[in-house]
């Protein structure tokens, strides 16, 4: 099966939660590890061979638009949602044309890790079955998650099939903001800003929402204090020079 060789980068968020280091800048372009966010999401997406990007804008929409402008690895659109927010589902659908009809990475731009055995868009990339699934996730596993708080996202069978996580539970995994998704997840979606949730809870009634495990350390930077703490994390890892 032909691999995705498009991508979006969810980069359109306000990043409240990091303040101050959003008072002057886009959350996107908050460097972490030497490397702002947007450009570890970038490098990852290239190197897995993605080829055409569309990046949606919206908080300091030209400080990104300028900061990618350097980039000649790969071929970058905007979609603009200076007229107002369309949350994770809305925004990509605003831009579904883009796409071809085929299948794409969405990648939040503010998600970081730590590779294990093998690169994680690879095993993605592997793993995708157009046939079986409208939407495949990578799944970090809570314990080795770095800088999240919450009680998991969802619950995964053996063969990789995705549900909610029942009241009273707690999921052993996290959605780390990384996923491939068919155009058909979009179809009949709401007009305007809405949430992802809404067509994954769709697929999820079909049987054809997958997961795929992070073997890896995903690093949640969602405060200063977490980009700090993924800042020393990260330098230790770094060979001596």
């Amino acid at each position: 099966m032909s691999s995705p060789t498009r991508a979006m980068i969810m980069a359109a968020g306000l990043g409240t939660r990091m303040r101050p280091l959003t008072n002057d800048r886009p959350k996107p372009l908050v460097v972490v590890g030497g490397k702002t966010l947007i450009d570890h999401a970038i490098d990852r997406l290239v190197a897995a061979g993605v080829t055409i990007l569309v990046v949606n804008v919206h908080y300091k929409a030209e400080m990104i638009r300028e900061h990618l402008a350097g980039r000649k690895d790969v071929e970058i659109h905007f979609s603009d949602e200076s007229d107002g927010l369309l949350g994770t589902g809305g925004g990509v659908a605003k831009a579904l044309a883009k796409f071809a009809n085929e299948p794409f990475f969405i990648h939040n731009s503010d998600t970081i890790w730590v590779e294990g055995y093998g690169a994680a868009l690879e095993r993605m990339k592997s793993r995708w079955n157009p046939d079986q699934m409208d939407a495949l996730l990578l799944m970090a596993p809570m314990v080795t998650a770095m800088g999240y708080e919450g009680t998991g996202d969802f619950m995964m069978d053996g063969e990789g099939l995705l549900s909610r996580v029942p009241p009273g539970r707690v999921s052993p995994f996290a959605y780390p903001g990384v996923q491939i998704v068919h155009p058909r997840l979009f179809e009949n979606a709401p007009a305007g800003g809405f949430s992802t949730n809404i067509l994954w809870d769709r697929a999820i009634e079909k049987e054809r929402l997958f997961g795929v495990r992070l073997d890896g350390v995903w690093i949640h930077v969602g405060t200063p204090q977490a980009v700090a703490e993924a800042d020393a994390f990260l330098a230790d890892l770094a060979p001596a020079a």
